[in-house]
């Protein structure tokens, strides 16, 4: 039996060997080795990129004309250069240059010798007022006498009143000139016409400004102050000449009590003739303040 098996697996093998082409064994081919896989950390070279084409070439600008030997300028710089450092103030200039400028008064062209931008306010006003009333007047120097106690800061000395002259000059405070120059113009000038049939061409002035006491000697007199006038005379425009005194002619007399009595309000001190021995020959004006606004006039 078992040469019959053997016989039958031989007969078997031979026909497989019949089948598969005559071989008698089909080898698998085998394939070259595989090239190794590069390492994680090598990176694959990049493949060769086409070129782009080349741009347009830009027009090229004409080379400037050589310049002349000598005239090279230097190149501006590249960055600007920055502005110089202010310099650092000390603490009162900062302070100085933190406040706003204050404006300038503009000096007032018939100074000459007080500046106008040292006056304050109220005496610039006034002076304002007597350019407006035609009144020519400088700006002196104050005047002072600690011992005595005269004194007058802001003086002016006038050289005419209105439209009517002043002699000799005056000198006193901006009030008073004030006061005079519309008493002239107001009163003095109209009456004159009235009563004389002339206008008023000057005054003539006795005291103004005079640093000493009243007669009595008890206080000091409003001169001393620049706050009086004095007025000796008048002159009219056809010449006429009126002095104050006890006894004038009639139309003068007349002229000179309406003159007299409406200078009671204006000024709050009027004195004259028959007021006392003192005044027999002149009018006494005066600012001198008084209660409740009153006057004093004999």
């Amino acid at each position: 039996m078992r040469e019959i098996r053997f016989a039958t697996i031989a007969v078997l093998a031979f026909a497989a060997l019949t089948w598969s082409g005559g071989q008698p064994w089909a080898k698998t081919p085998k394939l070259p080795p595989t090239a190794p896989l590069p390492a994680p950390s090598e990176a694959a070279p990049a493949k060769p990129q086409t070129p782009a084409a080349p741009p347009a070439e830009a027009p090229v600008p004409a080379p400037r004309p050589a310049e002349a030997p000598g005239t090279d300028k230097a190149e501006p710089p590249t960055v600007a250069p920055a502005p110089p450092e202010k310099p650092e103030l000390p603490p009162d200039a900062q302070d100085k240059a933190a406040e706003p400028e204050k404006p300038k008064l503009k000096p007032d062209p018939r100074s000459d010798e007080t500046a106008a931008d040292t006056l304050p306010a109220g005496e610039i006003a006034c002076r304002m007022r007597l350019q407006a009333l035609g009144v020519a007047f400088e700006n002196r120097k104050a005047e002072h006498d600690a011992a005595i106690g005269c004194s007058m800061p802001y003086p002016v000395a006038v050289k005419k009143l209105d439209t009517a002259g002043l002699s000799p000059d005056a000198e006193m405070n901006c009030a008073m000139a004030e006061a005079a120059a519309r008493f002239l113009a107001d009163v003095v000038e109209p009456a004159a016409r009235v009563e004389l049939g002339s206008g008023l061409k000057s005054v003539e002035q006795a005291s103004a400004f005079v640093c000493r006491p009243r007669h009595n000697g008890q206080k000091l007199s409003e001169h001393a102050f620049g706050n009086a006038l004095d007025i000796s005379a008048f002159v009219l425009d056809d010449g006429t000449r009126i002095e104050i005194g006890p006894a004038p002619p009639e139309k003068q007399a007349k002229f000179l009590a309406r003159v007299r009595q409406a200078a009671c309000g204006p000024f709050k001190t009027v004195l004259g003739p028959g007021s006392d021995a003192d005044h027999a020959r002149h009018f006494h004006l005066d600012l001198e303040p008084r209660r409740n606004g009153g006057t004093f006039c004999q």
